[in-house]
């Protein structure tokens, strides 16, 4: 092939990469610009009334990124759930109020996957050589870079009651956003914020913790989090957004902490704003 045709060619293949590129940039620059229909706002609002809390100033983002959330994940409904767009908007929506106000994205997710109730899952243990596997029964999981596996009843029940500190689809939403720093470990990918800061506290509080859920003392972070720091944190971000006052009492540089991490302050949200 003669040189001026080789460097014709490409050239269009880089325009083209470039021109599709530019493509998916704009459909999600309109995805996040695009408000959600009343119907769909009034959806999230009866399914998850912790969003009504949301702060004015940040409901068109947030509603934004409940948009690229749908477009972007597929929902498949386990053991004959069929998944209902009211199912699909609940859980998109919690989801999403943990990015709210930040730069954070669950870039690598594509998959939920939906059961009716509780699902059975296989679970291995590693003691030296020796590899052992049980089948546990869990209302939720996380798997790096996707998939999250979701038990409906679990999840409209935790976004039903906002107040109780437990939600499984935040539990399992901190757990994607911790896997982004490359480990789910306890400590997500901080940008500007101090890892010497938040590892210090973060370890202090889970050993205090530890502490007490062994000595079978009430704890404002559920005792399950004494399972590891990625534990600590998942069930640390329930109560952030769910117990948000009884977070920052029991622990008020955890509660910092998670503030500057989503941007986000709970403990300043009042009443639900109306309902539109």
């Amino acid at each position: 092939m003669p040189l001026y045709l080789a460097l014709a060619l490409g050239l269009l293949v880089l325009g083209w990469i470039a021109y599709r590129r530019w493509q998916k940039q704009q459909a999600r620059t309109d995805l996040l610009a695009m408000p959600l229909s009343d119907d769909d706002r009034a959806i999230v609002a009866d399914h998850v009334p912790l969003t009504r809390k949301l702060p004015a100033d940040l409901r068109a983002t947030f509603e934004g990124k409940i948009n690229l959330f749908l477009d972007q994940v597929q929902f498949l409904g386990c053991n004959g759930l069929e998944v209902t767009r009211e199912m699909r908007l609940s859980i998109a929506a919690q989801a999403c109020l943990l990015v709210a106000n930040s730069p954070a994205w669950y870039s690598h997710l594509t998959t939920i996957l939906v059961y009716p109730g509780a699902f059975k899952s296989r679970q291995q243990r590693h003691s030296g050589y020796v590899v052992t596997e049980q089948e546990v029964v869990r209302t939720g999981e996380s798997w790096s870079r996707g998939p999250v596996i979701l038990s409906w009843q679990h999840s409209d029940q935790g976004a039903r009651n906002d107040r109780d500190g437990h939600n499984v689809v935040i539990h399992e939403f901190a757990h994607q956003l911790d896997d982004l720093s490359g480990h789910t470990n306890g400590a997500p990918d901080l940008g500007n914020q101090s890892f010497a800061d938040w590892a210090r506290i973060f370890v202090d509080a889970y050993d205090r913790h530890a502490a007490n859920v062994e000595a079978r003392r009430r704890t404002a972070i559920d005792p399950y989090g004494a399972e590891g720091h990625e534990e600590f944190f998942a069930v640390a971000v329930e109560a952030f957004f769910e117990t948000p006052d009884r977070l920052k009492h029991a622990e008020p540089q955890v509660y910092d902490q998670l503030v500057t991490y989503f941007r986000l302050d709970p403990s300043t949200w009042s009443a639900p704003a109306p309902r539109a």
